[in-house]
C-alpha cells in the first residue's frame, strides 16, 4: 500500500503547481518540490497559505508580492467558484479563502477513500523490523516495559498503515550471568537456602517455583531455562492483555551461541577478516572509533568470554542479513551509551548506520493524589503491566502512556486515568465515538447510506462554521500522520485525535444532526458524523486503543 490515495489537500496542491506552471512556465519545475500549502495559525489569514511566490519571484527577476499577484489570478481561474478570493499577505504569501462547495466536495473525497484515508504514501517503501519489549525474562513486566511495549506497537502499526512491509520482533535475553542468576536464585529459593543479595526475589519467584514440577531437585541451570520458558508465556500474556499485536518473531540470545561456528563466532570471523579487530591485554577489541564511537570496544574478554556487545552486534547482523531494509531497536533509558557503538559495529559490517534507528524511551512515574505512588509490590521493588492494567485500563494505560514523546519523562496520573468524565483526555475521546455511533444506530443503514451520498447534500455555500471547522480537522490527519509516523511520534496522533473529538463535540453542541431540516442538510452532517467517526477509530487503533460503539 505505499501508494497513496490523493486526498483533497493533495489535489489542492496539484492545483497551486498548475498556477506555478502558467506563471512561471519552465522555471515554476525549479521550485515545485518546495512550494508548501499550509493551513495559517490565525483563521484571518485563510483556510490555507502558499509560499510559491516567495520562491518564485528570484527566479523571475520580479517582487514577490508582485508575483504572488499573478498565482492568485491564476488560482481563481483554476479553482473557479471553489475560491472565495486569493489574498496576498506579508512579503508575498498567498493566502486562500476557500468556498464551502470546495470543503464540501473535500468532504466527499474523504468518505470516497473509507478506512484508507491518510493510509499509504511511504517513500520508499521499506521492510522495517522493530524490535520493542524485550524485557529480560527474569521477572514480571514492569511500568517501564509498559510504555515501551505501548509505543513499540504503536510505532509498528503506524508505519504498517503508512505502506512498509513491518516485522514485529522480541529479543528474548536467555543467556548470561543475569539468567544463571536467576536459575541460583531459584534453586535456592526451592530448597529453603538464602538467596544471594544480588539473586531475585519476590512473590512471583514461589510462584514459578510451584509451575515448575520438582523444582526443588532440579538443577540450578535446568530450573532457570524451565523458569525463563514460563516468564516468556507470561510476558506473552501479560502483552496481550495490553493490546500488543502478536510478534512476529520470537528471537533468542542462547541461539546466537549454538552450533560451531555460532551465528556470535560467525560475525567475530567476519570483522577478523576484514581488519576490524585488534588484540590487547589479551582481549580482543573491535574498531570502533573508526566509526565515529569514543572509544574501542571489547568483544572477547580475556578470559574468553564473549561481551553482551558481541551478541549485541552478532544479533543485529543476522536481522541485516534476513533482508531488513530498516532495524528499529525501542530501548529502555538506561541504553543510552549504546548507541554510538552500535551504530559503529553496524557500519564496521557494511551497513548504513541511518538504518538502524535506537529509540530510548524515558522513565514512568506513577502519581496518585499528588503524590509519587506505590502500587502492589506483588512482584518484588516494581509496579508490574498487570497491576497497571488492573488499576486503570489497557486504554487508559496506553494513552497516557503515548501522550507524551518518548524522550521526555511521563508523570502518569492514576485518579485522572480512571476518571470517566471529560477531564480524562481517553475517556474524552472514546466516549465521543460512542456518542457517534449511538447517533447513527438511530438510523438504518440504508439511510446512513443515502446520506453518504454527495448528491444527496445541500447546495453549496451555507455551511456552519462547526461544520467548516471539522471539515478543516478531517483533511489535516493525512499531513499529521505522515509527520506523526516520519518522527516516531505517536504522540501527535494523540493530540491530534482529541482536537478532532473536541471539534466533532463543538460541531454536535452547535448542529442538528438527526432531525435536522432541510434533507439535504441532514444528509450532509450525517455524512459528516460518519467521516468523522471513521478516523477516530483509525487513530485509536493506530495506538492501539479501543474504538466503542457505546459507553
Amino acid at each position: 500500500m505505499p501508494e497513496r490515495d490523493l486526498t483533497p489537500l493533495d489535489r489542492l496542491r496539484l492545483t497551486v503547481l498548475e498556477a506555478v506552471q502558467r506563471a512561471a512556465g519552465e522555471q515554476g519545475a525549479q521550485a515545485a518540490a518546495a512550494v508548501t500549502l499550509e493551513r495559517p495559525r490565525r483563521a484571518e489569514f485563510g483556510d490555507y497559505s502558499t509560499n510559491a511566490a516567495l520562491l518564485l519571484a528570484p527566479l523571475l527577476g520580479s517582487p514577490p508580492r508582485e508575483v504572488a499577484e499573478q498565482l492568485g489570478r491564476e488560482l481563481s481561474e483554476l479553482l473557479g467558484d471553489e475560491l472565495r478570493r486569493p489574498e496576498v499577505a506579508g512579503p508575498g504569501f498567498v493566502n486562500l479563502f476557500l468556498a464551502d462547495g470546495w470543503l464540501v466536495g473535500a468532504l466527499a473525497g474523504v468518505l470516497s477513500l473509507g478506512g484508507r484515508y491518510g493510509a499509504g504514501g511511504a517513500q520508499p517503501a521499506e521492510r522495517v523490523n522493530v524490535e520493542f519489549v524485550s524485557a529480560n525474562p527474569t521477572g514480571p513486566l514492569h511500568v517501564g516495559h509498559a510504555r515501551n511495549a505501548a509505543f513499540g506497537d504503536a510505532i509498528a502499526r503506524m508505519l504498517a498503515f503508512q505502506g512498509h512491509e513491518v516485522q514485529r520482533e522480541f529479543y528474548v535475553n536467555d543467556a548470561g550471568s543475569q539468567v544463571e542468576r536467576f536459575g541460583e536464585s531459584l534453586h535456592a529459593s526451592a530448597n529453603g537456602l538464602p538467596v544471594p543479595e544480588d539473586g531475585y526475589h519476590g512473590d512471583y519467584v514461589q510462584d514459578l517455583l510451584a509451575r515448575v514440577p520438582g523444582a526443588a531437585s532440579l538443577p540450578p541451570t535446568e530450573l532457570g531455562r524451565a523458569a525463563v520458558a514460563l516468564m516468556v508465556t507470561d510476558i506473552e500474556r501479560s502483552l496481550d492483555a495490553f493490546g500488543v499485536l502478536p510478534f512476529d518473531h520470537w528471537s533468542y540470545e542462547s541461539e546466537l551461541y549454538a552450533g560451531t561456528p555460532s551465528p556470535v563466532d560467525e560475525a567475530i570471523a567476519e570483522l577478523q577478516s576484514q581488519s576490524r579487530t585488534y588484540s590487547k591485554d589479551g582481549a580482543l577489541w573491535l574498531r570502533t572509533t573508526e566509526f565515529g564511537d569514543d572509544k574501542d570496544r571489547v568483544l572477547v574478554r580475556s578470559n574468553g568470554e564473549h561481551t553482551y556487545f558481541a551478541s549485541d552486534i552478532a544479533y543485529h547482523q543476522a536481522k541485516r542479513l534476513r533482508g531488513f531494509d530498516r532495524q528499529i531497536d525501542v530501548w529502555g533509558a538506561d541504553h543510552h551509551g549504546y548507541l554510538q557503538r552500535m551504530r559503529a559495529a553496524f557500519a564496521a559490517f557494511g551497513g548504513d548506520p541511518d538504518k538502524l534507528e535506537m529509540l530510548i524511551m524515558q522513565l514512568v512515574h506513577l502519581v496518585r493524589s499528588g503524590s509519587r505512588a506505590q502500587m502492589s509490590k506483588r512482584a518484588g521493588e516494581f509496579v508490574s503491566l498487570d497491576d497497571l492494567v488492573a488499576e486503570i485500563g489497557a486504554d487508559a494505560a496506553r494513552w497516557f502512556l503515548l501522550a507524551r514523546s518518548h524522550d521526555t519523562t511521563v508523570d502518569l496520573d492514576l485518579d485522572l486515568a480512571r476518571k470517566a468524565t471529560s477531564e480524562n483526555p481517553v475517556y474524552y475521546v472514546q466516549y465521543a465515538h460512542a456518542r457517534m455511533a449511538s447517533l447513527l444506530r438511530r438510523l438504518d443503514d440504508a439511510d446512513v447510506h443515502g446520506a453518504c451520498e454527495p448528491a444527496s447534500w445541500r447546495p453549496a455555500g451555507e455551511l456552519h462554521d462547526s461544520e467548516r471547522a471539522l471539515i478543516m480537522q478531517l483533511l489535516a490527519f493525512p499531513a499529521e500522520f505522515e509527520e506523526a509516523a516520519a518522527r516516531r511520534a505517536p504522540h501527535r496522533i494523540t493530540a491530534f485525535v482529541l482536537e478532532l473529538a473536541q471539534t466533532f463535540t463543538a460541531f454536535y453542541r452547535d448542529c442538528r444532526v438527526v432531525d435536522a431540516e432541510p434533507a439535504p442538510t441532514r444528509a450532509l452532517r450525517i455524512a459528516l458524523s460518519v467521516a468523522t467517526m471513521r478516523l477516530l477509530a483509525t487513530c485509536l487503533e493506530l495506538l492501539g486503543i479501543s474504538a466503542p460503539q457505546e459507553m
